[in-house]
């Protein structure tokens, strides 16, 4: 019998209709030795002071960064992670010899055209996340990119958490035998002006928020077979932003439920990712600092039959993702997340979200 892991593969590979963006053999190497170049498009993204980790890192050299919008660029300038960059336009950017990477951090509504101009130039891409809010678009793009053996890494903050990494671990392994369940909450308490700003689409907090958590439920159970989204507005505000937020995946042996509040105090506390299966349960809490509760029916390698708990406590983000596109670019792994996966989160985070996948 298959396992979880060994599932997930194979669902991924259904998951793209007509469309081949299978994983390649490998992306386009980088020449050995020295750094790796990098720069960013865009600050108005609430991840994009990540800037910084490629700068404290010893794999990459930042060359500089490119903001059109003169009030963003003014507040962010000063700020640890873009202080002393060179400033420059996008076409500048793009063209500075041994440019290879692009970090694209703009607003969500610019991140696909943003990107797809990046794999245009012949740039790999981090691109953050959620992947726009045009399935076509952003398929269109993938495609682009694997006509051109270009790397295109979401800014999903979970993805090298070390407690996702030692989940991976036990489903590669089978130790939790058929997953049959998976929850996973993903909450915080957004202040006013920023629910306004994300009231923009219609997905409201689950299209904002819960598409990290989203993305580790398809890494888990692979591509649903149908998606049921229940949003809610629960929240005093007028802004129209759908704050309370479930959804049902079904899966023919399992079920998932994402839920995700834009109103919960102290939400971070109680984010959480429980994957339960035939032979052991695997829960992270809380999912920024995380610790595991693991419950096994025999020992599996170090861990021993019963419930126990693995401590790992902070950790910085993307810092992980970065190490990870180092050695994806100069061949020495092959990238732990195809095209076909990323495909499927965005049309899994659409529909979640209650928005139009076609």
């Amino acid at each position: 019998m298959a396992t979880a892991w060994q599932r997930r593969e194979m669902l991924q590979s259904a998951a793209l209709g007509a469309v081949a963006l299978a994983l390649p053999a490998a992306h386009a190497a980088e020449p050995t030795g020295g750094k790796i170049k990098i720069g960013q498009i865009g600050v108005g993204h609430a991840h994009a002071n990540k800037l910084g980790v490629y700068r404290n890192s010893s794999d990459y050299e930042v060359l500089g960064i490119a903001e059109p919008d003169a009030r963003l660029r003014e507040q962010a300038q000063d700020l640890p992670a873009y202080r002393d960059l060179p400033w420059m336009t996008e076409e500048q950017l793009l063209n500075v010899p041994g440019l290879r990477v692009v970090t694209v951090e703009t607003r969500v509504r610019d991140l696909l055209a943003t990107a797809q101009r990046c794999i245009d130039a012949g740039k790999h891409v981090h691109l953050d996340k959620p992947a726009g809010d045009s399935l076509p678009r952003y398929r269109a793009l993938l495609a682009a990119a694997e006509k051109q053996e270009l790397l295109v890494q979401m800014g999903y903050m979970f993805r090298y958490s070390p407690a996702v990494v030692l989940l991976r671990k036990f489903l590669k392994e089978g130790w939790l035998g058929d997953l049959f369940e998976v929850h996973t909450v993903m909450s915080k308490v957004v202040p006013p002006a920023d629910r306004k700003k994300l009231a923009e689409f219609r997905g409201g907090i689950m299209f904002e928020l819960g598409c990290h958590v989203i993305d580790l439920v398809v890494g888990v159970l692979g591509k649903p077979e149908r998606v049921h989204p229940f949003p809610r507005t629960s929240g005093t505000h007028d802004d129209g932003l759908a704050d309370n937020m479930l959804a049902v995946l079904e899966y023919k042996s399992a079920t998932a439920t994402v839920k995700s509040a834009a109103i919960e105090v102290d939400g971070g506390s109680r984010r959480h990712f429980v994957a339960c299966g035939s032979a052991g349960t695997f829960h992270i809490q809380p999912l920024d600092e995380p610790n595991v509760r693991l419950t096994l029916d025999r020992d599996r390698g170090e861990y021993k039959k019963g419930t126990q708990e693995v401590r790992f406590g902070n950790y910085e983000r993307y810092v992980g993702d970065a190490a990870d596109m180092a050695r994806i670019l100069r061949g020495e792994k092959e990238c732990d997340y195809s095209y076909a996966h990323d495909l499927a989160v965005q049309e899994t985070v659409l529909v979640a979200s209650g928005m139009p996948a076609a």
